[in-house]
């Protein structure tokens, strides 16, 4: 369980997507630029993840980045198209590296982006 700080936290953040130009995932809120994004990778489900700072505990730049290489393998050991990101406060106080992942499912991500609507927020154990 996790303080509703914290939870507040992850709903008000920043999910950016990489790429010419960059744009911003919010929770609960859709994104045209992520149906087009769908649309050109032939997907209608994507996820926004990453391996850094697990169960929020705070790790190491190295620890964050050898997680990320294990999650950067897994996503090519699936073979699915991505896009490379970071979640981040609005004030910049807070980055984490993630990856915008088209085409996998709840069931391989646990947090799922559905073409057509808003994303929203699963926190897991």
């Amino acid at each position: 369980m996790i303080s509703r700080e914290l939870a507040t936290a992850y709903e008000d953040a920043d999910y950016v997507v990489f790429g010419e130009p960059e744009f911003v995932l919010k929770i609960g809120e859709r994104s045209a630029r992520l149906d087009a994004l769908l649309e050109t990778e032939h997907s209608s489900t994507a996820a926004f993840v990453t391996a850094a700072n697990p169960r929020s505990e705070k790790k190491s730049a190295a620890e964050n980045a050898a997680a990320l290489a294990v999650l950067d393998q897994l996503i090519a050991a699936a073979g699915y198209p991505w896009r490379a990101g970071e979640g981040r406060e609005p004030d910049g106080g807070w980055v984490e590296p993630s990856r915008l992942v088209m085409g996998i499912y709840r069931e391989n991500a646990e947090a799922l982006v559905e073409k057509g609507r808003a994303p929203e927020l699963l926190l897991l154990a």
